[in-house]
């Protein structure tokens, strides 16, 4: 799996150590089976394509925030100053919106980022919604900015590599390095994104609040609502670090309402009290209303967890039985939190890693990572595929463990 150069390497690095393109990383390590895709590896080169002492590079972060953002920013910035030698490194703020000719980005400095890695969000500011290509490739251009990190998921990452192809067709060098940013964890060629521990961590301390919660009054049942708007890996991921839930929904495990609701049941007889975590892309068709759209075009999810809620309420109203519900929904509070220990080294690798794909004159990639090993993954190569947690082995496995919960599986 070859990744695209602007065109023969032949500046000796300041680097003091380097890896080579024809080192590969197989897509899959278990003896006997096919190694599918073999991927280049990633760190510095021998030899780079850009001339440090007048190369401009630019950063952008797009979509919703999430922890780790300016950790990133922090390292992009530092690596390329003191790894490198580059001497400007622009902001470009407010997401794609910040690359338009009238928009005005921030020239980043030592002060400027000295604490920003303690801080939740972006200090760039981030929106959503596509970019307009021709007019940033115009802006681009004027400003001789040489290479563009940017930082989003998997609408970001289109929206790069058309910026990479409209470059390319003016015949102007132009970088673009990706650095993927999902706090659901759902990307494929990342075994881990950044973000997603320290979100995990924020949602297991909100469950633990809503077991305290659940136990404190007759009949408690403590209702939180995860983010995971396709797949269930925060919901997995905090289920068995609180210990504390009884069910578990994720996408990727579609339940009957009924079966559910008589296992909860049986729960509350049993223990008076339950805590459910869910994942906010479960049980979509269970809910009515219109379907719509963000601006990034993501159809905007509708409400499961007060659906839940109610339809909890009307049951155990139904059957008789007295049950105080409290419901949880820490998205934001989840998302802005400033990114863990965990994360923050995470977050510095990836960034550095973008930085000697960028520097070597590579594009229309973003930085990937499977068997602890960082990779160059072309973007394209993204177009169709997601990651989803596999019900079917491995986490959903401790999922059932540490709840007990039975089956009610469609």
């Amino acid at each position: 799996m070859n990744i695209p150069t602007l065109g023969p390497a032949t500046i000796a690095s300041p680097q003091k150590h380097f890896t080579r393109d024809d080192i590969r990383i197989p897509e899959n390590i278990v003896c006997g089976a096919d190694p599918g895709i073999l991927f280049e590896r990633a760190g510095p080169r021998a030899n780079l394509f850009f001339d440090p002492k007048e190369t401009r590079a630019g950063i952008v972060t797009c979509g919703g925030i999430c922890p780790g953002l300016n950790n990133v920013i922090r390292s992009i910035f530092l690596e390329l100053t003191h790894g490198y030698g580059v001497k400007e490194v622009w902001g470009f703020r407010n997401g794609y919106t910040g690359l338009h000719p009238d928009s005005n980005p921030v020239l980043l400095t030592p002060e400027f980022v000295h604490d920003i890695h303690l801080k939740g969000g972006t200090v760039l500011g981030s929106s959503r919604g596509p970019v307009d290509v021709s007019k940033a490739v115009d802006n681009l251009i004027a400003r001789k900015i040489n290479i563009l990190f940017t930082v989003g998921g998997d609408g970001t990452q289109r929206g790069a590599n058309n910026l990479y192809l409209e470059a390319s067709r003016r015949g102007y060098a132009l970088s673009v390095v990706g650095v993927p940013k999902t706090i659901d964890n759902d990307i494929e060629f990342v075994s881990r994104t950044f973000g997603f521990l320290s979100a995990v961590e924020e949602s297991a301390r909100v469950l633990g609040c809503a077991h305290v919660e659940a136990k404190s009054v007759p009949g408690g049942i403590g209702i939180v609502r995860l983010m995971g708007r396709h797949a269930g890996f925060i919901t997995a991921g905090a289920t068995v670090a609180s210990q504390d839930v009884n069910f578990a929904l994720i996408p990727e495990a579609p339940f009957s309402l009924e079966k559910f609701l008589l296992a909860l049941k049986e729960r509350m007889l049993l223990r008076d009290h339950a805590v459910i975590a869910i994942a906010e892309g479960v049980g979509q068709d269970l809910l009515e209303g219109t379907e719509s759209k963000d601006a990034s075009g993501n159809v905007k999810l509708k409400d499961i967890g007060r659906f839940l809620r109610s339809k909890i309420e009307e049951y155990f109203k139904a059957e008789g039985i007295s049950v105080v519900t409290r419901y949880f929904d820490p998205s934001y509070q989840v998302r802005s939190r400033p990114a863990n220990a965990e994360d923050a080294l995470i977050c510095d690798l990836f960034a550095r890693h973008a930085v000697h794909a960028a520097m070597t004159g590579k594009t229309g990639l973003i930085i990937g990572r499977i068997h602890d090993l960082f990779i160059h993954v072309p973007i394209g190569l993204l177009e169709g595929r997601t990651k989803r947690l596999d019900p079917s082995r491995g986490w959903w496995h401790a999922v059932l463990a540490a709840t007990g919960q039975p089956e009610f599986a469609l």
